[in-house]
């Protein structure tokens, strides 16, 4: 489908203003424009698991979903999705609804990477037609900041402090937009937010409108957990992009597609250096962290090349 950014401008807002999130935070991003791919006519229900993002939109009367939502608990948002998909396609079969209805999971990565992963990948075996948004900020950021399995190699957490006797977190980062590819779901895809909002469009609305279980994993900053100011989401979006240390790609059918590939790939550092939780690394004698990320991210994104070839 061609892009109109106009177009897609001009679509009534279904997330709306004066929710709670933090300024500079990506989640209410991710929230507007998974809502913007959908077709107007189209109705959505929405499964948010207990999240920043939930604590955030949803404060009892009030709302910021124009579509049905539903908030349920960090562990079983792709199980309670299954449940309202059977549902509303055996209503669908009785004649008692004629609307379209589109299923839409979200979370952040504790609820997706980590305690919701059980449920996400029994759906995802099942086959039940819903697509999950997973806005990844690299920790459990509603509760304090904790280490998840999202964060990446040297990030300072609550539960990995940088200090005399550690450099942040230990282990490297969980590859789920991989681990879902090998549950054999039709279309995943990986993005992120603003200066590549065409790329979240695209793939957006391939997830949704692609039938069976599908997965969209999109880079979402945290300037609390990230420790940077609200301006500079763009420009670390962009740079986690331009250092490959966050590559854009989709796989339709087991295939795999790289959609942007950067000119000149940049040095990791420059996507650290604007971020508190790797202040540490550059502090002398921590050289060999930024080293070893550099070394990390080279292994994974060469890896992923030679997928997408």
């Amino acid at each position: 489908m061609a892009y109109n950014l106009k177009e897609q401008m001009s679509k009534p807002e279904r997330f709306h203003p004066g929710h709670g999130l933090c300024a500079g935070c990506g989640a209410g991003i991710v929230s507007r424009a998974m809502l913007r791919a959908l077709d107007p006519e189209d109705r959505a229900v929405v499964c948010n698991a207990t999240s920043c993002l939930e604590v955030s939109s949803f404060q009892y009367p009030l709302t910021a979903w124009e579509d049905s939502y539903i908030h349920v608990a960090f562990e079983n948002t792709s199980a309670v999705a299954s449940g309202v998909e059977s549902a509303l396609r055996a209503m669908k079969k009785k004649g008692k609804i004629n609307d379209n209805f589109k299923i839409l999971a979200i979370g952040g990565d504790g609820g997706t990477y980590d305690i919701g992963f059980q449920s996400l990948s029994g759906a995802m075996e099942r086959g039940h037609d819903f697509t999950y948004f997973c806005y990844d900020n690299e920790a459990y950021m509603n509760t304090g900041t904790q280490r998840s399995s999202a964060t990446p190699p040297f990030a300072s957490a609550t539960t990995t402090p940088a200090g005399t006797q550690s450099v942040g977190k230990k282990e490297g980062k969980k590859d789920l937009t991989q681990i879902v590819v090998a549950h054999g779901s039709p279309y995943v895809a990986q993005t992120t937010l603003l200066g590549t909002f065409k790329d979240f469009h695209d793939k957006a609305r391939k997830a949704i409108y692609t039938e069976g279980p599908t997965f969209v994993n999109v880079l979402s900053p945290c300037p609390r957990g990230w420790q940077y100011s609200a301006e500079l989401l763009p420009e670390i979006c962009r740079l986690a992009v331009e250092t490959c240390v966050w590559p854009l790609y989709e796989v339709e059918e087991g295939e795999y597609r790289m959609t942007y590939i950067p000119k000149k790939k940049l040095p990791v550092e420059r996507f650290m250096e604007l971020q508190g939780r790797f202040a540490h690394c550059f502090k002398p004698g921590n050289e060999w962290t930024i080293e070893a990320a550099q070394k990390y991210v080279d292994e994974r994104w060469e890896a992923l090349l030679a997928k997408c070839r």
